[in-house]
Formats: C-alpha cells, sequence, structure tokens
C-alpha cells in the first residue's frame, strides 16, 4: 500500500483525519490501491506517523461511501469492483436524469444559461485537462437536475453521483471521449431548450449509456495495467 502523506507539527487530528482520507480515496482512484488490497489500521497509523483514532475516523467514511470494506478480525479491504452494482446506479441515474429533462422541457425558466456558457463554445474554447472536464461534466449532469428546483431528487441524484465517481471519471482519460462529451452535451442543451422533450431524453439516454460502456472497457483495463 502506499500512502506517502505525512502527519505535520501540531495537526488537529480531525484535520488530519480529513488528509489521511483524502490521501486513501486518491490511492483508490488512481488504482495505487487496488480492489481486494488489505491493510490493517496500524499500516496506515504507522505512515501518518498518527494515533488510530483519525485513521480509524477516516477509514470509517470512506467504508460507508462504499469504498472499503472493514473485517473485525482481520482488517480493512478495498471493495472489490462489482460492475452489476455500478450499472445498477447508472441506471436509477438515467432514470433521475430523464425525469429532469422531461421537466426542464416544461419549465417557463429554465436557467441553463450557466451550462450553455461552458459546453456550447467554440472548438478553440474547449478544454482538454481531463480532471477539469471529468469535474464539469459532474458539474452539468448535476446541474440539469438543480435546475428543476427539486431538492430531494437532486439529493439523490448527487448521491449516485458521489458512488460512481470512481469509475465515471476515468471516461476522459481519452481526447476523443472529451471532443464527444462536448457535442453530446450541446445536443442535449439545444434540445431542452427548444423543448424537445423526445429528442432530448433519447441524446440524454444515449449520451449516459455510452459513457457506461466506456468506462467498464477502461476500467478493465487499468485494472489489468495496474496488476502487471
Amino acid at each position: 500500500m502506499q500512502l506517502s502523506t505525512t502527519r505535520k507539527p501540531g495537526e488537529r487530528p480531525d484535520s488530519l483525519a480529513e488528509r489521511v482520507y483524502q490521501q486513501l480515496k486518491d490511492d483508490i482512484f488512481d488504482f495505487r490501491l487496488l480492489p481486494g488490497d488489505r491493510f490493517s489500521e496500524g499500516d496506515v497509523a504507522e505512515r501518518m506517523q498518527a494515533s488510530r483514532t483519525p485513521v480509524r475516523q477516516a477509514l470509517y467514511r470512506l467504508e460507508r461511501e462504499g469504498y472499503l470494506e472493514v473485517f473485525f478480525r482481520s482488517g480493512w479491504q478495498v471493495r472489490p469492483f462489482d460492475f452489476n452494482y455500478f450499472e445498477e446506479l447508472y441506471d436509477v441515474r438515467i432514470v433521475l436524469e430523464l425525469a429532469a429533462v422531461n421537466r426542464l422541457c416544461g419549465m417557463a425558466e429554465q436557467g441553463l444559461e450557466g451550462l450553455g456558457a461552458i459546453w456550447q463554445v467554440d472548438e478553440s474554447a474547449r478544454l482538454d485537462d481531463a480532471q477539469l472536464v471529468s469535474a464539469l461534466d459532474e458539474a452539468f449532469h448535476c446541474g440539469l437536475v438543480q435546475a428543476t428546483g427539486n431538492a430531494e431528487m437532486a439529493r439523490m441524484h448527487y448521491e449516485i453521483t458521489e458512488k460512481i465517481r470512481i469509475i465515471r471519471r476515468l471516461d476522459f482519460t481519452q481526447q476523443a471521449r472529451i471532443a464527444a462529451t462536448y457535442e453530446e452535451h450541446g445536443s442535449i442543451l439545444d434540445a431542452i431548450l427548444q423543448r424537445q422533450s423526445d429528442q432530448a431524453q433519447q441524446l440524454l439516454k444515449t449520451h449516459i449509456e455510452v459513457s457506461k460502456q466506456e468506462v467498464r472497457k477502461i476500467t478493465l483495463h487499468r485494472l489489468a495495467v495496474a496488476r502487471g
């Protein structure tokens, strides 16, 4: 297990717990910690030069978010990938976003100008940084749901977004996928603005389904390379 963060002199336990959490999450996302890898609280505490209390706080937070599993006799394990689980989350995400798009097409004020300013731009103005585009893509889909004004729908959607982030962000490691995302987001926005609900929903569903297929292929490849 790789964990390069070290404790800063005088650092508060809650701040240290946050840093342990972020480092472990980064290690999982970047496949430095692989699905199925096992470790103990002591392993993390030793590398962090920290007491077990903030380490335990960070580990249980990751466990609640679905990234780790705890075994009371044998320590902690990175949760194995379950593509059926992720596909079920994608299915729920599609249902929520299709409902949001349908609702937006019937709203007098859609409030999508901010999204249009990001995605409906000339090719020369498009971003190519994978991490930034990934964050903007997430904000685009969350923004569609939030624009409906249904706070509970937005909350449910964001919870799913958090759970699939570990694989979804990989969709932007290829330039072709970044270009496709700009084109597809622009088309979805056009259909919503023209209040073409059926068209907007079909474009959105296809967009998410293609992304789901791509991230599965990329994830399997990254895992194979990481395991060497």
